[in-house]
């Protein structure tokens, strides 16, 4: 169980992360992120509500990092910053 929530802890955010990186869209990075947490809960591999409730935050968590890179790299192909 403890391994579980430590891999909910980080492992939605850094999905968002890196699929905003790769996508350039926080949509769908966002989409992408929730199949496979959805995937993973349809095949049994999460727990309990608790481990949903910390992926969610997490995924919450990931998406606001993913915003502050997204405005700076915006900013930085437009010049202002």
């Amino acid at each position: 169980m403890g391994t579980k929530i430590l891999m909910a802890m980080f492992l939605p955010a850094l999905l968002v992360v890196l699929f905003t990186r790769i996508t350039y869209s926080r949509t769908i990075a966002m989409l992408l992120t929730i199949a496979l947490i959805a995937g993973s809960s349809y095949k049994g591999y999460t727990g309990s509500w608790y481990v949903i409730i910390v992926d969610a935050a997490s995924l919450t968590l990931g998406l606001w990092y993913a915003n502050r890179y997204m405005k700076k790299y915006t900013d930085k192909q437009r010049g202002i910053a």
